[in-house]
């Protein structure tokens, strides 16, 4: 899986992890495959290459807050939790966003929080609040935010979610094949790199694609 993969973080942690946890079981003698593979819904799990290469564009650190969006399998998710503070990840459809709870529990995986609903929108600007008791508001910021799905372009709340000196890495595009972005925030304005064609399902929201 080497190929322009320098990271010796990205690699250790692609090594630890047991891709066939995320994989069902139909498709387990493929588990090691380097290529995506259906995990119900209409969705995939990416295949290790693509899982790599974005963590590796990412550029987390051990003080990165990481917002996902598209959960998924939750691989891409273990990935990112071994090299970050902490991910909150957001999944549209809760049999998925369950399946990955599951299997991070299993896996001792505890610095992730995972919210059912449109990740287009960001993460939701109301948490509970412990001390008070209720619910209240909260201004989300991250430090990186992943994309795991095609968008026809950076959904607007999401470039609002994220840090001055952050970076969002994202496959958008309109038709079957999409661009790999990295997108970077200095002094407010945002920057664009392009890094190689990609093929996503998308993400269907407010902010991506219609249903």
């Amino acid at each position: 899986m080497g190929r322009d993969i320098t990271n010796p973080d990205v690699l250790r942690v692609m090594g630890e992890i047991r891709r066939e946890e995320f994989v069902p079981q139909a498709y387990q003698s493929q588990a090691y495959a380097d290529g995506p593979l259906p995990i119900g819904m209409g969705q995939t799990i990416s295949q290790p290459y693509i899982v790599a290469l974005m963590t590796q564009e990412l550029r987390v650190n051990r003080d990165c807050e990481v917002l996902e969006i598209g959960t998924g399998s939750g691989y891409q998710t273990a990935v990112l939790s071994k090299l970050v503070k902490k991910v909150y990840t957001i999944e549209r459809f809760g049999q998925l966003s369950e399946s990955a709870q599951a299997v991070l529990g299993r896996l001792g995986i505890s610095n992730v929080e995972f919210y059912i609903g449109d990740g287009s929108c960001g993460w939701p600007r109301q948490r509970w609040d412990p001390i008070l008791q209720r619910m209240a508001k909260w201004e989300p910021c991250f430090d990186r935010i992943m994309i795991t799905a095609a968008v026809p372009k950076v959904p607007l709340p999401l470039i609002e979610q994220f840090t001055e000196g952050g970076f969002i890495v994202a496959p958008v595009g309109l038709s079957g094949v999409q661009e790999l972005v990295v997108c970077e925030k200095k002094a407010a304005h945002i920057t664009k790199r392009l890094i190689c064609d990609v093929r996503f399902v998308k993400l269907l929201g407010e902010y991506g694609f219609e249903e």
